[in-house]
Formats: structure tokens, sequence, C-alpha cells
């Protein structure tokens, strides 16, 4: 056991090297799992706990791979690969998202991992850290095999104790979304779940048909926009940094327009801010007046690509859509994948301030850069909290079967009729 996990540490290993080689990331800098433990050692010197458990709470508990075969619609058969990662089981049940992406493996997941379990940890929401991802593409598979990927997954997950409203409560994340979050909802109440009252509480993120909660899908970019918006409230710190407090008329680059990058631009758009620049993996679009957020984000759903938008002043394609990071802005927000600046980069972003939307978008090197050069850099893990934060609710909605507001909606009526039968009283007697 212990060799083939050796062996598949390798395996991650050498695959990311290659992997940072193709994206222009210096291979003198740390894996992602060795850039999140560099970050966590740098801020355990000012804890004062004992070294031994430091190293027990950067461990990881629990690992899963798993491999199984996919029948797809044109009858051919394909392995796919699948992962998670459990970082720690200090509060139970463990939480983190479920990714699906072709750049997924065992040492993506564990560094994930352990980034919930502080983040978790940082906004006092009594869960273990945990991450989960499926080696696919989800543009080449169909709905249809989506679907039984999603649910075979769902089964061997229940198959290895790595799901459960008390165990292990996967959400959304990179790739997936409320749709699947519904389908690994249904696959274990139908087959597990029919002697459990609280089975519904085995995943969040879902549709509010199925027992989500309103809110849940902007949660991640409304706390990217309420972290930032509360940093610029600082004006004592502000000033030593050259940042004018408030977000209206802040210009924002914006890179990623899945989830997180959506709402976060539409939330700064909303509150007065320019969003000049939109980035995504095929092309990026700018305008100094500031895009429409909303028509970008229909032009983008229609066509699949930010290029050609009508509304844009400048566009890039593929090959150069990166650059839009260096573009002169006020604020930055990486919030597509991690290590998007690193320090071959770092030193061209003219952002007065990067608020870190993704996970790990930003390498200990690059941080390092943009420190030197007065960027100021608002973590991962507090900024991208709204979701895990949201997903409590909802988990505690499926365990307590009771809409919230239900408990309280009587007593707010009766005071808020007292208070205008009063104010009646008051006026007659004027």
């Amino acid at each position: 056991m212990a060799v083939r996990m050796n062996l598949q540490r390798a395996c991650a290993t050498y695959r990311n090297f290659n992997r940072r080689l193709s994206s222009g990331v210096s291979h003198e800098e740390p894996d992602f799992l060795n850039m999140v433990r560099a970050n966590f050692d740098k801020a355990a010197k000012f804890s004062g706990m004992d070294a031994g458990l430091l190293d027990v709470i950067k461990g990881t508990n629990s690992l899963l791979q798993i491999s199984f075969p996919l029948r797809r619609d044109d009858g051919t058969i394909e392995a796919i690969k699948a992962y998670r990662a459990q970082n720690s089981h200090h509060c139970q049940p463990c939480k983190g998202g479920i990714r699906y992406s072709p750049a997924v493996d065992l040492q993506e997941v564990e560094a994930l991992a352990a980034l919930m379990t502080y983040k978790c940890a940082i906004v006092n929401v009594p869960f273990g850290g945990a991450k989960g991802g499926i080696c696919i593409d989800p543009k080449k598979y169909s709905v249809g095999e989506l679907e039984r990927i999603t649910r075979r997954y769902t089964m061997e997950l229940k198959k290895y104790g790595f799901i459960g409203p008390s165990v292990d409560v996967p959400a959304p994340d990179v790739g997936t979304g409320a749709r699947e979050m519904s389908w690994i909802k249904d696959t274990y109440t139908m087959l597990f779940g029919h002697n459990d009252l609280f089975a519904a509480g085995c995943v969040t993120g879902k549709p509010a048909s199925q027992g989500g909660v309103d809110g849940r899908t902007e949660a991640t970019g409304l706390g990217v926009f309420y972290g930032t918006r509360e940093f610029l409230s600082n004006a004592a710190f502000l000033g030593k940094h050259g940042i004018a407090p408030g977000v209206e008329g802040k210009r924002v680059v914006v890179q990623g327009f899945g989830n997180v990058g959506f709402y976060s631009a539409k939330f700064f758009a909303d509150a007065g801010a320019r969003v000049v620049g939109v980035i995504e993996h095929n092309g990026a679009v700018y305008r100094a007046e500031g895009l429409d957020v909303a028509a970008l984000k229909l032009h983008h759903a229609a066509t699949g690509s930010l290029c050609g938008f009508p509304g844009a002043d400048r566009e890039l394609g593929p090959g150069a859509a990166a650059d839009m990071l260096f573009e002169p802005c006020d604020i930055l927000i990486p919030a597509a994948l991690e290590r998007a600046i690193h320090g071959g980069n770092a030193a061209r972003v003219r952002a007065k301030l990067v608020v870190e939307g993704a996970n790990g978008p930003t390498t200990p090197l690059a941080e390092e850069i943009l420190e030197r050069q007065g960027t100021v850099v608002l973590p991962d893990v507090l900024m991208n909290a709204g979701g895990v934060t949201v997903s409590y609710f909802e988990w505690l909605k499926n365990l307590q079967h009771v809409n919230f507001g239900r408990m309280t909606k009587r007593w707010e009526e009766k005071g808020k009729h007292a208070l205008i039968t009063t104010l009646r009283r008051e006026r007659r007697r004027a």
C-alpha cells in the first residue's frame, strides 16, 4: 500500500512538473501542495504551538484515488480517474467542493483540502477540510455521460466512507454546479438514505427545490466583494499604501468568468466600480469606461467566448488573453485556477490590490514580489470563504428540516404589528 501511494505521488509530481513548464510557471517554485504547506509554515511560526502538533495539522488524514469505467454514448468504454481528500477530522463532517477538470490529480485535491481546513477555521464554521475531483473536461461529455459519471462517483465515495451528512459533505467547485449536486443528493438518498432522516445534508450547493438555499450560487463572489469593501473602509491602512477608500470608481480586472468571477464582477459593478477587463482561457476583453457585465455574461453563454463582444473596446485572443492580468487597475481579482500569478509574471502586475477569488492563485514567490512593489494581497482563505459559510446554513437546514425564518416569523409579525399600532396611536394623539 505504501509503495503504491509513493508511486502515485511520484507520478503526480511528474505530471505537475510538465504542467508547470507548459504554463510558464518557474519549476523552481514549489508545486501547489508544497506551496500551501510553505504558507502554513510561514504562518505557524507565529502560533507558538508545538512542532509535532503543527505537523499533525499540516498533514492529510485520508486520501482516496479510484478508477471506474464509463460507457460513452457511442458505445466505447473509458476509464475515469477520480479523487477525494479529507485533510482534517478535528471537526466533522469534512467539507469541500468537487471539481471536474483535466488538471485534477491527487496533490491538487490534497492541497485544496488543506485550504478548506484553514478557511473553515478562519470563518468559524465547524467543518474539517476536504476536496474532491474527477479528471475530465466536462465540455467533452454529454449531459447523460456527466450524470453517469457523477452518480458512479457518489457510489464510490459512499463505498469508501467519503460521503455522508455526518462524514463528508461535498459542494460545487470548478466545472460543477447545482445540477451535479442534485445528482449526488438523488443518488445518495435513493441508495443509502432511505433510513436516514438527514440524507439531504450529504451535499450542499443544491437547487432550492432540492433542499438548497437561495443565495448559495452567488455566495463566493459576494464574499469576495464584501471582503474587499470592508478592506477599502480602513482609511488608516489604505493611506499607507496610497489606495483611496471606497469601491465606487475603482477599476477592476477579473480573471475567470465562471461562478466566482461573474458574481464578483457583478457586485463590484453594482456598487459603482468599473469592471474594465475580464479574462477567460480562450480570450479577454477590455473597455476603459467599464464593461456591461450582465450583457457580457449572456454573450459568453451564447458563444462560449468573450471575444466578439460588441461592448468591448479591445480584445485579446486565446494566446494573449493572460496579458490582460497586467493592465493598470485598482483591483485585480484572479478567480480562475491556482498559480495564475507566479514568479515569472508577478513583476508585471500593475494593480494596487490583488483579491484572491480562486484557491491559491498567487505563489509565495509572487507574493513576495508584489509586496516589494507595494501591491496588497487579500488572501483566498478569507476572501472566497462565502461559499462554505452559506453551505453551512444549507447543511443546518437539511438537518433541522425547518426553513429559515419559520420559527421567528410569528414573533417578528407580532413585534412589527405592535410597533405600527403604537405609531398610529401616537399619531392620533398628536
